[in-house]
């Protein structure tokens, strides 16, 4: 016999049933007819071909069948029902892994900040971390491989939602001794543009926010070396007059932790906006309502706000 044939109304008189073994009682919890009850005792006893529960000195005894079948239905109709009624979200107790996508300059302020707000407040959670630029983010949030994406998103499907997160300068980062920040000269984007540039890229390009913004204004940049992670750049940096460019919180960690220099970068772009995306298909979720929460806190704490 096949599930589709069942009538699902009988698995929760028989939960009901398992929990109170006594047809009056269970009559009683479930709001029906003593005689209703025990029709839906004989139609299960017929489908499943066991009599179920048998009379005791103390009330109806279960067979193995029935002591079988009470655990898996409990669990089954607790499971169906919190899909279909989505009850609130414990992040206490929760499992699973979080998976979101960021470019690599958040895993120096934002992502460390996350996994220490997480551990308090859902230690069971589990951290997945991957690095994308903004157009391979767009694409795990539609095969739903992440939860969330990070990043600067412009364009964006009608079906990924954003919120902005973040809103930070550009800063120029140099060696402690670099020419550019001696005294009489001038720190403009004529002298940021004269020097060779470092560049952060996940995917190996030699463009970043930065070269976008200067190609508006008809300006590139000398790209020398471009490396996908921010791990060489204090290296590159200390040994070179390379200039990098990085948004705000990026070039703070670099210049809290090496012997490095932050500095406003000298050009009238505004601020570089970090948005967090998701796919429509989880905007009510309960899990994923909390999940955008963290973040966007964990975000304006990084900002100082």
């Amino acid at each position: 016999m096949s599930i589709r044939n069942l009538d699902l109304n009988l698995l929760k008189v028989l939960d009901v049933l398992l929990a109170e073994r006594s047809v009056t009682r269970a009559a009683k919890a479930l709001g029906r007819t003593q005689p209703a009850v025990s029709n839906a005792l004989h139609r299960l006893r017929t489908t499943l071909g066991d009599d179920l529960f048998v009379r005791g000195q103390k009330g109806l005894v279960l067979t193995p069948r029935a002591e079988g079948l009470r655990q898996p239905l409990a669990e089954m109709l607790s499971s169906l029902e919190a899909a279909l009624f989505q009850r609130g979200f414990d992040p206490a107790v929760a499992t699973g892994p979080v998976r979101i996508s960021t470019p690599d300059r958040l895993t120096l302020s934002v992502v460390p900040q996350l996994f220490a707000r997480l551990q308090k407040v859902a230690p069971c959670l589990t951290l997945q971390i991957s690095t994308a630029d903004r157009n391979q983010t767009l694409r795990l949030i539609e095969d739903d491989k992440i939860d969330l994406g990070l990043g600067w998103i412009q364009e964006k499907p009608g079906e990924i939602r954003t919120q902005t997160v973040l809103a930070e300068h550009l800063n120029c980062v140099v060696r402690r001794d670099h020419p550019l920040l001696r005294r009489k000269r001038a720190f403009d984007m004529k002298a940021v543009l004269s020097f060779p540039h470092l560049i952060v890229s996940a995917t190996g390009d030699r463009t970043a926010i930065f070269d976008d913004l200067l190609a508006r204004q008809g300006l590139r940049r000398n790209a020398l070396v471009t490396v996908e992670n921010f791990t060489p750049v204090p290296a590159l940096l200390q040994a070179s007059d390379m200039i990098a460019v990085f948004t705000e919180l990026a070039a703070e960690a670099f210049s809290a932790n090496y012997e490095l220099v932050r500095k406003r970068a000298p050009v009238e772009i505004g601020q570089i906006t970090t948005s967090m995306a998701w796919h429509v298909r989880r905007e009510r979720e309960p899990r994923h309502q909390w999940l955008r929460g963290q973040v966007r806190d964990v975000c304006r704490e990084a900002a100082g706000e």
